[in-house]
């Protein structure tokens, strides 16, 4: 689903009623885990976290206007989505998150290549989530980044 929405409340405030609460909770998890400089905001249309132009004035290589784009979340039709980019490039954190994810949550998990769908809200993995963001440092993530790109 579509929200157009100019702040992470604004957003939240558009979704269905039954799903604001575990919005909430998944911004608050994600703001009080992930290391410093990262900062919240909207990012194609959904709630994100990012590298600001302050910390990297490179910004997203496909639009360097965009501040370099990290983790967001998103109410879908059928699921919240957790969108990591983190997982998409480090093979090894993918593999950490992976084998960890059983621990957490009896469902099979639902994952694309940074996408994990999450279909019954009442089972989100939170304690998993806050230890994923604690994973990456603004630092780690810059390094990794930019590895990836220039091996294009």
């Amino acid at each position: 689903m579509q929200y157009k929405a100019n702040s992470p409340e604004d957003y939240i405030n558009q979704v269905p009623k039954e799903r604001q609460e575990t919005l909430k909770k998944l911004r608050k998890i994600i703001k009080e885990n992930l290391p410093k400089g990262f900062e919240e905001g909207m990012q194609y249309n959904f709630i994100s976290f990012y590298v600001p132009h302050s910390i990297y004035p490179n910004g997203y290589h496909c639009n360097p206007k965009e501040p370099l784009p990290f983790m967001s979340f998103a109410s879908q039709k059928n699921s919240i989505n957790l969108y990591h980019s983190g997982i998409y490039a480090n093979e090894k954190l993918k593999n950490w998150f992976v084998n960890e994810y059983p621990k957490h949550c009896k469902r099979k998990l639902d994952m694309g290549k940074s996408c994990i769908r999450f279909k019954k809200i009442e089972e989100i993995p939170f304690e998993l989530i806050a230890a994923l963001c604690k994973k990456v440092t603004v630092e780690d993530w810059i390094s990794l980044y930019e590895s990836s790109i220039n091996n294009k």
